[in-house]
C-alpha cells in the first residue's frame, strides 16, 4: 500500500480501476493553502469548493472584486485542473451576522443552501458574476446546494444566464446540482435532464434520509453514511443520472472512506472528491479495484438491513481483494 501511495501521488495519468474503468479522484477545498495541498497529493481538481469561507465572521458580503480574486487565486494554485465551486451555504449551524435568519425550530430544515441565495438574489447574482468571471473563462463548474425541486435550478440557471449574457461570457459555464436532500435523489432522473452534473453530499443526505440531526449528541452517534436506505439513494442518484448522459459523484465524507468507496464505485459513482490530505490514499486505493467485483458487493450491500452488515460485508471484501 505505501509503494502505491507514493506513485499515485507522483501520478499525472489518469486514476483508473485495476481493469481500466476511470474514476476522478478529485479533492475538498476551501482555500488556496486546501488546493496546493490537494495537488501535491495527486487530485486531479477541486470537486467542492466551499464558498463560505468568504462570507462568514464578517460585517458585511465580499463583493464581486473580492469573491473574483479569491476565486481565481483558488484555480491558479490548482494550475489547470477543474474547480468546482459550490454556492454559498449558511444557515442552519453556519449563520451569517449580515443576513438575520429569524430563530427556526428546526435549522436543518429551514432557511439554508440555495434557499438563502434565492431569498437574497442580489447576493446570490454577485457571487455567481465572480464565479464566471474567473480565468480562463468557463474553467469553474458551479454548484447549487441542497436543492430539492426543478424550480430551484431553474431559477439559478436564470440567473447565469442573465450573468452571462451581461457580462459578454465568450463560453457557458457548467451548472450541477449537490444530491443532499432524499426529494432530490429521488427526482434525480429529472433534475438530471437540466444539470449538468449531479455531486452527492453524503453528510446531509444521511441525516435527512434517517431523520437524524447530525448536529444532536443524542442521535448523531447512530448516523451512518453506509446505511442501506442511503446507499440505495445514491444508486438511484446515478441511474438518474446516467439515464440523461450526467456523471455523478460523491463530496461527502463518504468519498475519503475507504469503506465506501468500493460500494459507491459499484452503484455507479465515477468521481470521488475526497479530503486534501487523503487523496493519495483515495486513488491508490481506486488502482485496486475492480468494477464488476465493485458492482457485486454494491448489490449484496442493499440487501443488507443494517449499516453493520454492510460493514461487515465490505470488510471480507477487503480481505478477499487483498489476498
Amino acid at each position: 500500500l505505501a509503494a502505491r501511495r507514493v506513485a499515485a501521488r507522483a501520478s499525472s495519468a489518469p486514476t483508473t480501476t485495476r481493469d481500466g474503468t476511470r474514476i476522478e479522484v478529485f479533492a475538498n477545498t476551501g482555500s488556496r493553502e486546501d488546493a496546493e495541498l490537494a495537488v501535491a497529493n495527486g487530485a486531479e481538481g477541486s470537486g467542492l469548493l466551499r464558498s463560505e469561507f468568504l462570507f462568514l465572521e464578517r460585517p458585511a458580503a465580499p463583493d464581486v472584486a473580492e469573491q473574483t480574486a479569491a476565486y481565481q487565486a483558488i484555480a491558479d494554485a490548482l494550475g489547470d485542473r477543474p474547480m468546482i465551486v459550490r454556492l454559498l451555504d449558511i444557515g442552519g449551524d453556519k449563520p451569517a451576522q449580515y443576513l438575520p435568519i429569524e430563530g427556526e425550530e428546526n435549522p436543518a430544515l429551514g432557511l439554508r443552501g440555495i434557499r438563502v441565495g434565492l431569498a437574497h438574489p442580489d447576493l446570490l447574482e454577485a457571487q455567481v458574476e465572480a464565479i464566471a468571471r474567473v480565468e480562463p473563462a468557463g474553467r469553474c463548474k458551479i454548484m447549487v446546494p441542497m436543492v430539492a425541486s426543478l424550480a430551484e435550478l431553474r431559477a439559478v440557471r436564470a440567473v447565469l444566464d442573465r450573468v452571462a449574457q451581461r457580462i459578454g461570457l465568450p463560453c457557458a459555464l457548467e451548472l450541477g446540482i449537490m444530491v443532499e436532500t432524499p426529494a432530490a435523489a429521488a427526482t434525480a432522473d429529472i433534475l438530471a435532464r437540466e444539470a449538468d452534473f449531479l455531486s452527492i453530499g453524503t453528510n446531509d443526505l444521511t441525516q435527512y434520509t434517517l431523520a437524524m440531526d447530525r448536529a444532536n449528541p443524542s442521535v448523531a452517534a447512530s448516523l451512518d453514511g453506509l446505511h442501506p436506505v442511503v446507499l440505495r439513494l445514491i444508486g438511484q442518484t446515478c441511474s438518474g443520472g446516467a439515464r440523461h448522459g450526467r456523471w455523478t459523484g460523491v463530496c461527502g465524507s463518504l468519498a475519503s472512506d475507504p469503506l465506501a468507496v468500493p460500494l459507491l464505485l459499484g452503484l455507479g459513482v465515477t468521481e470521488l472528491s475526497a479530503s486534501a490530505a487523503l487523496v493519495t490514499d483515495i486513488k491508490a486505493l481506486v488502482a485496486t479495484l475492480d468494477l464488476a467485483a465493485c458492482r457485486d458487493l454494491a448489490a449484496r450491500a442493499l440487501a443488507c438491513a443494517s449499516a453493520a452488515e454492510v460493514r461487515a460485508l465490505v470488510a471480507q471484501f477487503e480481505k478477499e481483494n487483498a489476498a
